[in-house]
């Protein structure tokens, strides 16, 4: 009986006001008429072409991921042994704002080094991030915040996902001379050029290792070079570090860019990530720092960072976030995560050289040098 009168009355309101009942039902229908289909991925799309590709012989350029000879994803044994002794935990409830406490500190570590005084000093804002991606978004957003004026300089090339980030996150881009086409190797004097020509206290995204994608890192003397250049224009230097141990096999090699601006002097800040280093990729577990002037800034650092967190993920994951704090908070396990680390980057290291060999014992009439460059730039660099 009810629903009969609902419906009366429905039949009623449209013939009384026939235009607006129309109106309605043709916004409602066209809501989403407008959308159309997202360009694919660059890197993301490379893997949805390679799992729709029968091909036995089939071969993913696509994402960068660690890969066993026969091509299936490796678990590390550190990371096995810090699931069997986290496995059962009673605790699964939500993590701070800021992430795992435990995890962040042994993560600062490892980007500023065991015995920094800015540690000591508890001058870090530092977070906990969804990976690497969520730390570039989380600062991204920090700096549209808070300096609303600015862009940031983005080398070229870069990780395709940089600019959307940045762009998603308005903040303006410009570009700046990175990766010589010809010799495969630096443009440094581009470089340089870009930096000196860039407006006094601008932004530049800068990788620390392992240049994604070009694997084209500047030398130790470069670096300061460009530290010191970067401190008479007053620049700010965020790092990303993507892949700390993977370009040397010793993290705290790879950390060197970052030890160098530190040493100058600099406010810096740095995106972490446990995705290529722990093999973590599924978890999304990293971290953003800013180094501040001292504890008191750093305490209002990080609370405007919280608060940019929540109303995009609340609190970070916490299953990722036990597993690093485990390995590195563990002498045992953090040695054996440092070995294999090195076991990973030597292997890689191992292929490229490889790789260079072959393509040189069939004649081909190109110089693959820069294949194996990088390798010996974070040697003796």
């Amino acid at each position: 009986m009810a629903m009969a009168m609902t419906i009366r009355n429905a039949a009623s309101r449209r013939a009384m006001n026939p235009i607006s009942a129309d109106f309605s039902l043709r916004s409602m229908s066209s809501w989403w008429k407008n959308v159309e289909p997202a360009p694919k991925d660059p890197i993301l799309g490379v893997t949805e072409a390679f799992l729709a590709d029968p091909s036995p012989d089939k071969v993913n350029v696509g994402v960068g991921a660690y890969r066993d000879d026969n091509g299936k994803p490796v678990v590390l044994e550190c990371v096995r042994e810090a699931e069997r002794r986290i496995a059962g935990s009673s605790f699964m409830e939500y993590l701070p704002m800021g992430g795992s406490v435990k995890m962040v500190e042994e993560t600062l570590k490892l980007a500023y080094g065991d015995d920094s005084e800015f540690i000591k000093d508890k001058r870090i804002a530092a977070v906990q991030a969804l990976s690497g991606t969520g730390a570039c978004r989380l600062f991204a957003d920090f700096q549209k915040r808070f300096c609303p004026g600015s862009q940031i300089y983005i080398p070229v090339p870069t990780w395709s996902n940089h600019h959307n980030i940045w762009r998603d996150a308005d903040v303006p881009q410009k570009t700046y001379h990175y990766y010589h086409p010809e010799t495969k190797g630096l443009n440094f004097s581009g470089l340089m050029d870009d930096v000196k020509n860039a407006p006094e206290g601008s932004f530049f995204l800068l990788h620390a290792c392992a240049h994604n994608p070009t694997g084209v890192d500047p030398t130790d003397e470069q670096w300061r070079e460009i530290s010191q250049l970067f401190k008479a224009k007053k620049h700010f230097a965020f790092f990303d570090m993507a892949y700390q141990g993977f370009a040397s096999g010793d993290p705290a090699r790879d950390a060197k860019s970052i030890r160098i601006f530190l040493e100058d002097g600099h406010h810096i800040g740095i995106s972490q990530s446990y995705a290529k280093n722990m093999g973590l990729y599924g978890q999304r577990v990293g971290c953003l720092s800013v180094l501040c002037e001292d504890e008191k800034q750093a305490v209002t650092v990080k609370s405007q960072l919280q608060q940019l967190a929540r109303p995009m993920y609340s609190n970070p994951p916490l299953h990722g976030a036990q597993i690093v704090s485990t390995i590195l908070g563990d002498p045992e396990l953090k040695s054996l995560w440092l070995k294999e680390v090195k076991i990973m980057a030597d292997r890689i290291i191992g292929m490229r050289t490889t790789l260079r060999e072959s393509l040189e014992k069939l004649g081909s009439p190109l110089s693959w040098e820069h294949v194996t460059k990088q390798w010996a730039n974070t040697k003796t660099g």
